[in-house]
């Protein structure tokens, strides 16, 4: 089980760079959805045996991370009418080396944090802080609003692995609250999305600055 849980956070590590370099937001949703399907696979890796616990967060975290999540945001690109990020604030090529070095310093944090108890994945702390990080950098050099809202999502997703270092020890009400509140932040945050378009006819974050009361 360890070398399949090693398996899927370098795959989550992989669809994290693979954001950096995609226009696309059709295919940036697709790969998030993708990743919402490793991390709801994830603590089957980490859990000492079957249970209704654990069944409930690999169910929600699929259904809410892979499945609710992306069909919102791709109904707001389709009623937004956008279909890429254009002119982010870093280009593609300098995203991807920006996340090539976080990922780099996130593994040499890791490596001098102690071992947490109960923590059999040794990626799994790296690639948590990789993800958080990378999810940062999504969110602040992306000027499409739907582009930061993957950002946002990735952010969390790093959180998400964080707290599974913890999945023994937090009640499963405490869990799916959590989940919760992320599919309702992306659901606002989709129909504000939508808002903007309709009031300004563009995505672009920037022009924000032309609201007034």
């Amino acid at each position: 089980m360890e070398r399949l849980g090693d398996a899927l956070l370098l795959l989550v590590l992989l669809t994290d760079l693979a954001l950096l370099v995609t226009d696309r937001l059709s295919g940036s949703i697709r790969l998030v959805a993708l990743q919402g399907v490793l991390l709801g696979l994830a603590p089957l890796t980490l859990a000492h045996g079957a249970s209704l616990h654990l069944a409930a967060i690999v169910a929600g975290t699929i259904a809410i991370k892979a499945v609710v999540l992306p069909r919102i945001l791709l109904w707001a690109i389709r009623e937004a009418e956008v279909r890429h990020e254009r002119q982010p604030s870093i280009g593609h090529l300098p995203s991807l080396l920006l996340g090539l070095a976080v990922t780099g310093i996130a593994f040499l944090v890791a490596a001098r944090l102690p071992a947490l108890p109960g923590n059999s994945l040794p990626l799994l702390i790296p690639v948590a802080l990789s993800t958080l990080m990378i999810g940062f950098l999504l969110l602040t050099s992306r000027r499409k609003a739907l582009s930061q809202v993957l950002g946002y999502l990735v952010l969390e997703n790093g959180i998400y692995l964080f707290g599974l270092t913890l999945a023994d020890r937090l009640p499963l009400l405490v869990e799916m609250g959590v989940l919760l509140d992320v599919f309702v932040g992306a659901l606002i945050m989709g129909l504000v999305v939508f808002q903007i378009q309709r009031e300004l006819e563009t995505l672009d974050s920037r022009e924000l600055s032309q609201l007034t009361d």
